[in-house]
């Protein structure tokens, strides 16, 4: 039991160092002179830090409460491994389910709504990491892991692995872009595909925050690894570009409160339309005729979804489900006719699909 309570203690010394390191870097490169965080933003922030500490805290005691009464013979249990392998068997678990439970944050409404608030942000920082619902930190599932492995006897390999995460998490969501050396040295080029395809690196998750796929860069719905980037490119997710996003944020942000951004649902947003206000409700907006228009040059973002409401382009509505917009690169002025049904199978344009909508339906 006591083994279990300091685990967390030892993990926010370290956890309070490396930000006191980042965030040193962070000044010294004038970060917190040039940010564009609001006042809600620093309360957001900050506050969200000691939420996750008291989260982790909370779960250690109902672990081991649950864990004594229903399997007492498990305390233990595993501390004669070697940290050759309780290192790797625990970053492992709590890797692939942390990936899989971002993933699930912006494919699932219910779950997006609380963790949309990480991508409110229109500024990266060692703070930026710490923005989600309290209900996002509860479940979790690699902080019920952690608590689970300590109780297994694993406390060393937690330890060391909660340190090494949290250089990763920190430095990919600092300012500091440490990899920017990699990329523009050609010399290092072969080193930094090791370690890109290895471990997450600024580039890789400042592209998951960008605010539209239209830039060619960023890829909200996409890049969802923590540690590693090993799922993101297993499982189809990922995408290199070593470069990054010049905006971050959302398509369309009401600006909530901070307080309705971490305490949802017990409190909600006054802002109208907003996806955590207590009238919200989402709808389809699909037409039953093409948009036949112009398009100058550029990039357009496609909805494929049918919840924008600024058909048929996206508007951000995808998010909280596995739609993704489509980018529509268009290289000089061009007549389109664009597909409003969602029915079409070659989209963005339309293929007279409309036609046999049942409109009555």
């Amino acid at each position: 039991m006591e083994t279990l309570l300091n685990t967390p203690n030892i993990d926010l010394y370290a956890v309070l160092a490396i930000l006191g390191l980042f965030g040193a870097v962070e000044f010294i490169l004038g970060h917190y002179h040039n940010t564009q965080r609001s006042k809600d933003d620093w309360i957001l922030e900050s506050v969200g830090f000691f939420v996750v500490a008291g989260t982790k805290l909370l779960i250690v005691f109902l672990l081991v409460t649950i864990a004594d009464g229903l399997f007492p013979q498990a305390s233990n249990a595993l501390q004669h491994w070697s940290l050759w392998l309780s290192i790797p068997f625990y970053l492992f678990i709590d890797d692939v389910a942390q990936y899989w439970y971002h993933r699930s944050a912006h494919e699932y409404e219910w779950l997006w709504k609380h963790h949309r608030v990480h991508h409110q942000a229109e500024d990266m920082g060692i703070l930026t990491a710490y923005r989600n619902s309290w209900v996002y930190y509860l479940l979790m599932p690699n902080l019920w892991w952690g608590g689970v492995a300590t109780y297994l006897g694993l406390a060393p390999a937690v330890i060391f692995g909660l340190i090494f995460k949290q250089i990763i998490v920190t430095s990919t969501h600092s300012t500091w872009k440490w990899d920017k050396v990699l990329y523009r040295v050609k010399a290092l080029h072969p080193v930094a595909w090791v370690i890109e395809h290895i471990f997450i690196t600024p580039a890789f998750h400042f592209a998951h925050h960008g605010k539209s796929q239209a830039d060619h860069i960023s890829d909200p719905n996409g890049n969802f690894g923590n540690t590693f980037s090993l799922w993101d490119q297993m499982f189809g997710t990922a995408k290199f570009t070593r470069l990054y996003p010049a905006e971050f944020g959302l398509q369309t942000d009401p600006v909530d409160p901070w307080y309705a951004q971490l305490l949802y649902p017990f409190l909600k947003s006054p802002k109208e339309g907003s996806e955590i206000s207590k009238s919200y409700k989402k709808e389809k907006h699909i037409g039953q005729e093409p948009l036949r228009t112009t398009l100058e040059a550029g990039s357009y973002l496609y909805c494929q979804c049918g919840y924008s409401s600024e058909q048929p382009f996206c508007n951000g509505a995808h998010h909280g489900s596995k739609f993704k917009p489509l980018v529509l690169d268009i290289k000089k002025s061009t007549k389109v006719s664009l597909c409003t049904c969602k029915l079409s199978k070659t989209p963005p344009y339309c293929d007279n699909s409309h036609l046999k909508m049942d409109v009555n339906a």
